[in-house]
């Protein structure tokens, strides 16, 4: 990270088999398994079943947190990932993602947080 708060990446999977976004447990345990392999500290997790179909959920660690919303009807899944610690290591969790959840496509868009930050007195 450069002088900033935190890392922010958002990951756009495009052409997901709908299969690997349609399961809760699936989709949970990917995302959990995706922060443990990234060296995060996971602090809790809620996953959320839609009907007819989707999942929406969040990891939150230590460093921040990982999301994940998916639409299996169009094979896709919008990704956060945030945080603000070095010691996690970001690609290897996307790599464990795009291994589980099988994107034809991916958009990428990282963004510092924090840049113009100062400490101040409070």
């Amino acid at each position: 990270m450069t002088n900033a708060l935190g890392r922010h990446v958002l990951l756009e999977f495009y052409g997901c088999p709908p299969e690997t976004l349609t399961s809760t447990d699936y989709v949970e345990d990917v995302l959990v398994g995706a922060a443990r392999v990234s060296n995060a500290h996971i602090v809790n997790h809620l996953f959320h079943q839609f009907l007819p179909y989707g999942v929406s959920g969040v990891v939150v660690i230590e460093e921040s947190h990982y999301t994940i919303h998916t639409w299996p009807e169009h094979g896709y899944a919008a990704i956060d990932l945030f945080t603000c610690s070095d010691d996690v290591d970001v690609e290897v969790a996307i790599q464990y993602l795009k291994d589980h959840f099988k994107p034809s496509k991916i958009e990428k868009v990282e963004v510092d947080r924090g840049v113009n930050f100062k400490l101040e007195a409070v």
